[in-house]
């Protein structure tokens, strides 16, 4: 029936069609570009962030912040050299792919060009 077409991005449905250029759901009735779809598989595969040097980071590693940091609504700095532990990768704001715990700041999200692999 539908082997090659995907599944609705909305609901998950699997009963999808093709309408002109487009895909559409039956069944919540969303619409859909077909190079989407292309892109967002493309896109699903496993995120690789790297720190400033180019090392892989992974989740539960040790990073040193290379640069000193203003915290937005704060007056507080993230000196250069502050070892952070027990890092989350995520998708957050922006390039903020971090969150973490800084001593002295609490909980934060940094960008992984701030910081190399300690």
């Amino acid at each position: 029936m539908s082997e090659s077409l995907p599944i609705c991005p909305e609901c998950s449905s699997e009963h999808t069609s093709e309408m002109g250029a487009l895909l559409v759901c039956p069944m919540c009735a969303h619409e859909w570009a077909a190079d989407e779809a292309a892109a967002d598989a493309a896109e699903s595969g496993p995120r690789v962030i790297t720190d400033a040097v180019g090392n892989v980071l992974a989740d539960g590693d040790t990073v040193t912040v290379i640069k000193d940091l203003k915290v937005k609504g704060s007056s507080t700095v993230i000196k250069v050299g502050t070892k952070v532990r027990g890092i989350r990768l995520i998708d957050g704001v922006g390039d903020h792919d971090i969150d973490c715990k800084v001593d002295g700041v609490g909980p934060t999200q940094l960008k992984s060009s701030v910081v190399k692999k300690a």
